[in-house]
């Protein structure tokens, strides 16, 4: 009877469990479970999917950090599976060793997913996911909560993503997303949105005003933070460090009611904090540091409390506790140069596209009118060549006197003039790529926003930024603050002659940009000039090295100097009006791989802010009278480089100066032995004496104290090419080796 009994009651138990088994089984769609296993094949990873097989009960898996699956009336509702692969700036088009197979397929994982139409929560973290983001994400019809944080989801956020109307949290951190983000107002539920750790940008996302979490953080957002802000009255925590937004905090931010988290570091905001506001007693933690924020913090964020962390070092504030960590104001000053921005996009391009029409016009008249010019300059030159003869050779009746017969000067004189001013006149810019207009944003990609690790230095009217373009080619950026009077008419009158200093014998110009802002109600802007870049080092670098000094021979040294002759003679007739006073100095004269001369930090004819009171307005020990005549100067620092060049020795006083100049004096009315007793030991066996003799004397006249007896630009730039062609004669003849000749 036991027996009995126990047999009933184990039958009883065991159908009881099969029953159960078969209805638990039964609470998840066929479909459903049959999409969870295409979710497996195409997932490859984790390795917990690895494990479901038929008998899996999806419905009843115990929750784990990397699987969670929760059901309801038979349907998956929420569907978390977490990795660890993370993201890292992988490139988009070539998936690494973090990423899925090349056999993945985003577009078939999402299609996949979408069948689960009751889907409220999906979270796909660390996963390796790679592609961009695929539109048919708006079948998520009843989508609540979407993270697809931590994967390689590259391109823009797709538009489609406005079509989840249930929405309340969206977090697609640490991808490698780009470009805009699509206006998000139309979410109305949307409370949390995380996009920190992409490249979004650069105008900051428009958002709807009952967000409490908002996280942009480590993007490319270069616009201002805009007032509309402040009436996001749920908002709660606001991170949007690391980016590139400029432009002043709005006071209002810090009386947000609700705002406990406010995270502003490493941008370039600018501009002072007004004294008299007020922080919300629920403000917690404030992050306002790596700015470029200048004057004094208001009162409520000035130092910690128990109740409220703030952190402001390395801006330009003064006074607090933090006084000792901050740049000084010239930092801030200098810094907010660069990044600011125009006071209405729409107007900046706007002006950008009228000036462009304007230059393309001037440019037209100019360059018929330079034709034209350039047919009456040769029919008078040619007129006028036995006067001009004359001319050229009195410098030779002067102290210094040359032996040479008129008859061999004239014969000279038409070989090297057959060359000089169509070769001049050319401006020599091949290989240059077409002057172009840029865009602020193309300036602040190719400098890092102007980051200080790639701040070279001040030129003679502003600073100078290392960059790279997106094309991969490497150029300098050189900021220009303008004037205030007369913006931007202007501009308009003078912005046409960059595009015309190109030249071979030049650091020339690829383009520009011009932004205008308000400033005290007063209009203000700046220009950045892109200019090409030569790595290999100045002159002066080459003569203070000893081993690159031996590099350049007696030829070398004359063909660089007859370069920066002619990149002067280009700024002084090249253009119209001519350009004069350029800073030239050893230091400015570049070489580029082949040993050829670029006139760097020459003047460039803009409005900028560069003043008689400023220690860069272009004055050095060696420019004398620059008063009187700006055309002369330039001759007198062209000798003093040719002095250098000569003798191997860099001037760095007036006092060496004279001293180095009068022996050069003494050598050449004495024996030929003293003249070449005072050339560089470097270049001894590879001159000939005459062409040494006529550079030294070009030397000696540039030099003149007065500066109206100085020789024209024309009058020296002959002079040396005679000197070249006495050199390229001796050596093809075997002439002796530093003797008379």
């Amino acid at each position: 009877m036991r027996i009995t009994s126990f047999t009933c009651s184990f039958t009883a138990l065991f159908t009881l469990i099969v029953m159960q088994v078969s209805i638990s089984r039964g609470q998840l769609a066929p479909s459903e479970t049959r999409i969870l296993f295409q979710v497996q094949q195409l997932l490859e990873y984790p390795q917990v999917l690895q494990g479901w097989n038929n008998w899996t009960n999806f419905c009843y898996l115990p929750p784990s950090p990397s699987l969670k699956v929760v059901c309801s009336n038979s349907h998956v509702t929420e569907l978390t599976v977490v990795g660890n692969k993370s993201s890292s700036s992988a490139s988009p088009s070539s998936p690494k060793q973090n990423t899925l197979s090349d056999n993945f397929s985003i577009d078939a994982f999402f299609t996949t997913l979408t069948k689960l139409s009751n889907l409220k929560v999906l979270s796909l973290v660390s996963l390796g996911l790679w592609g961009p983001l695929p539109t048919m994400i708006n079948r998520f019809w009843s989508l609540q909560a979407l993270n697809v944080s931590y994967n390689f989801i590259y391109g823009q956020i797709p538009q489609d993503i406005l079509s989840l109307k249930n929405l309340t949290s969206l977090v697609l951190a640490h991808n490698l997303l780009n470009g805009t983000v699509p206006d998000l107002r139309s979410l109305v539920l949307l409370q949390e949105l995380n996009l920190g750790g992409n490249h979004l940008g650069p105008t900051f996302p428009s958002l709807g005003n009952d967000l409490v979490t908002i996280i942009l953080k480590n993007n490319s957002l270069r616009s201002v933070i805009p007032s509309e802000i402040k009436k996001f009255n749920q908002l709660q925590q606001l991170d949007i460090s690391s980016n590139k937004l400029i432009g002043p905090i709005p006071p209002a931010l810090f009386s947000i009611p609700s705002l406990q988290y406010l995270d502003l570091a490493q941008n370039q905001l600018s501009g002072a904090l007004p004294t008299n506001i007020s922080c919300s007693v629920k403000l917690q933690f404030v992050d306002i540091s790596h700015n470029i924020l200048i004057g004094k913090l208001p009162s409520c964020i000035a130092t910690n409390t128990s109740t409220r962390t703030v952190m402001s070092s390395w801006n330009c504030l003064s006074g607090g506790k933090n006084a000792s960590y901050q740049h000084p104001y010239s930092f801030c000053n200098k810094e907010a140069l660069a990044v600011k921005p125009p006071a209405k996009s729409k107007e900046h391009k706007s002006s950008t596209i009228k000036l462009g029409i304007v230059l393309g016009i001037v440019g037209g008249v100019l360059g018929i009118a330079g034709v034209l010019g350039l047919l009456i300059f040769v029919i008078i030159r040619r007129s006028k060549t036995a006067a001009a003869d004359d001319h050229v050779y009195s410098i030779f009746d002067g102290s210094v006197t040359s032996k040479r017969s008129v008859a061999s000067k004239k014969s000279v004189r038409r070989a090297v003039d057959s060359r000089r001013v169509p070769q001049t006149m050319r401006s020599a810019a091949i290989g240059l790529p077409p002057y172009r207009v840029f865009t602020l944003e193309e300036m602040e990609d190719a400098t890092n926003n102007f980051d200080p690790l790639n701040f070279i230095g001040e030129g003679s009217q502003g600073q100078l930024y290392k960059g790279c373009l997106i094309d991969g080619s490497v150029v300098l950026v050189k900021c220009v603050k303008l004037k205030q009077k007369n913006l931007p008419q202007s501009m308009i009158q003078q912005i046409e002659v960059l595009s015309k200093l190109r030249h071979l014998h030049l650091v020339s110009i690829l383009g520009h940009t011009i932004v205008t802002y308000q400033d005290h109600s007063s209009p203000a802007g700046t220009v950045f000039v892109v200019l090409e870049h030569v790595s290999n080092g100045s002159l002066r670098d080459y003569l203070a090295d000893e081993r690159k000094r031996e590099m350049l021979r007696w030829p070398q040294r004359m063909a660089i100097i007859i370069g920066v002759a002619r990149g002067i003679q280009f700024l002084h007739t090249g253009v119209a009006p001519g350009i004069f006073g350029n800073n030239v100095k050893i230091e400015n004269v570049l070489l580029d791989d082949t040993l050829t001369a670029k006139l760097s930090d020459y003047k460039i004819p803009l409005p900028s802010k560069v003043g008689s009171e400023s220690p860069l307005n272009g004055q050095d020990a060696f420019n004398i009278n620059s008063s009187e005549n700006a055309e002369k100067d330039d001759v007198y620092q062209l000798g003093v480089i040719l002095l250098q060049v000569i003798t191997g020795k860099l001037v760095t006083s007036n006092r060496a100066l004279d001293e180095l100049r009068i022996q050069l004096e003494k050598g050449l009315a004495e024996a030929p032995s003293k003249l070449q007793a005072l050339v560089d030991p470097s270049t001894r066996g590879t001159f000939a004496y005459e062409s040494l003799k006529t550079a030294a004397e070009m030397a000696i006249n540039c030099l003149n104290k007065e500066s109206r007896a100085r020789p024209s630009i024309e009058d020296v730039l002959w002079n040396l090419q005679y000197s070249i062609q006495i050199q390229e004669g001796w050596t093809s003849t075997s002439g002796n080796l530093g003797g008379p000749h």
